[in-house]
């Protein structure tokens, strides 16, 4: 008999609801005399307004055309502020204690005795928030928007090179794995003393490195001095690169005189991430960890990141691409791209407290499809594309996808597979030359 073809969803629909999704997790109010507003995550799971997930929100937003939006989303972000620019990864409105109770240990001791307003958590997460702000620029030509948030993104930004690039190589170190976003990444395993698929001895590693931080109050020279969980993540540093970039972009366009000297850091960076990061037998960029800088061997998806960097040679591009993407090695499965390489000790493809172990994620797929459409590569830009509509006709709006399957696991209603309406915007403008 047979087998009857799937429709997926058009264009339209997709849009119509994902428009739906995040105005059903947007959450707006005010407590301790500060006013916020931002979108949940998911409703019951991610409550919280997260850093690199209002990022996502407004490339979804601006996407759909909400600017107004959008620009509420950023300013929230940078309500609670600090003096020296730091902004917190997790920042509690309403609710104001954490899902779990040992993500006590993710806040400054002092904090403890904030618990009763709002407050921020004590790590950071991937900077996306420039690229953010240049979207909504692009977007609705707003030069007054720029000028009020580039002060706030300036302090921000200086806060992470002042006290995250410890050598000066221009690489940020994170301290914990949540910092990354991928929280129970495989490749931060060696220097866990862990191996295998996840489990509650996993899950105490990494408490204990939450522990260890809280123990000593936050000090970041201190912890690096330790050398206890000192990681440069791939991911994190091309974004840092990418954004360091965009804020130089804005910069010029207000006739700001630090363009120069954001453009040469940007440019540091991405150097350095090619000559620590590159691994020429494996063809592939490994996150790095402690002092000594030694590359974590394991194939995650992020092995791909640094190819979007210009500075990156095209010929290195290319024997990226060919041996882990194009040739699937590791990551040959019906819903690409798998967190994880199939041929990892870790890989897990079904739905687990111990995440970023083998699903997949709509977000790898919408941060590779831009420099494949970029690069030419239109077939495998459409297929990562084509991927993503078949799993949220499937599956709905999940937080990640069995690779396998295209069964949806974890979080339910999901803002983050939204970042589907960017990958067909880009898709639109790519095919009509726009």
């Amino acid at each position: 008999m047979p087998v009857k073809e799937e429709r997926l969803l058009t264009d339209e629909e997709i849009a119509q609801r994902v428009r739906k999704l995040l105005y059903a997790n947007m959450i707006e109010g005010q407590n301790g005399g500060y006013r916020f507003h931002y979108t949940k995550p998911s409703p019951g799971t991610y409550p919280f307004q997260y850093f690199w997930d209002t990022c996502f929100h407004v490339f979804i937003l601006t996407a759909l055309g909400e600017y107004e939006m959008a620009k509420k989303h950023i300013r929230s972000l940078f309500v609670l502020q600090e003096p020296d620019g730091f902004v917190g990864h997790m920042i509690y409105w309403k609710r104001l204690m954490p899902g779990r109770i040992t993500d006590l240990f993710q806040l400054r001791p002092a904090s403890l005795l904030k618990l009763y307003k709002p407050h921020m958590s004590a790590l950071v997460q991937p900077p996306l928030v420039a690229e953010a702000v240049a979207r909504i620029y692009h977007g609705s030509q707003d030069v007054a928007f720029v000028g009020e948030m580039l002060p706030k993104l300036k302090k921000y930004y200086c806060w992470l090179l002042d006290n995250r690039d410890f050598e000066g190589e221009g690489l940020l170190s994170l301290i914990t794995p949540f910092e990354s976003g991928m929280d129970w990444k495989a490749s931060y395993d060696p220097m866990l003393h862990y191996k295998g698929k996840g489990s509650p001895r996993l899950f105490w590693k990494v408490l204990q490195v939450d522990m260890y931080n809280f123990l000593h109050g936050y000090n970041l020279k201190k912890l690096y001095r330790k050398d206890e969980f000192i990681v440069k993540d791939v991911a994190f540093n091309t974004m840092y690169a990418q954004n360091l970039e965009a804020l130089a972009d804005l910069c010029r366009l207000m006739q700001d005189p630090d363009e120069a000297y954001f453009r040469t850091k940007a440019q540091q960076t991405a150097a350095s991430i090619f000559r620590r990061m590159y691994n020429p037998e494996e063809k592939a960029f490994y996150d790095l960890w402690g002092k000594k800088q030694e590359q974590l061997k394991v194939n995650t998806a992020t092995i791909f990141f640094p190819i979007v960097l210009k500075s990156v040679p095209d010929a290195v591009c290319w024997q990226v691409l060919e041996r882990h993407l194009l040739q699937q090695d590791g990551f040959d499965v019906p819903f690409p791209i798998p967190s994880l390489s199939v041929h990892a000790a870790a890989f897990n493809p079904e739905a687990s407290t111990y995440i970023w172990r083998g699903p997949t994620w709509v977000v790898f797929n919408w941060f590779m499809h831009r420099y494949l459409l970029q690069k030419g590569y239109g077939q495998q830009a459409q297929a990562l594309l084509q991927s993503v509509k078949r799993l949220i006709t499937q599956s709905g709006f999940r937080e990640y996808y069995h690779p396998f399957t295209g069964e949806g696991e974890g979080a339910y209603d999901f803002t983050w597979s939204g970042l589907v309406v960017d990958m067909l915007n880009r898709q639109k403008e790519a095919e009509t030359g726009l």
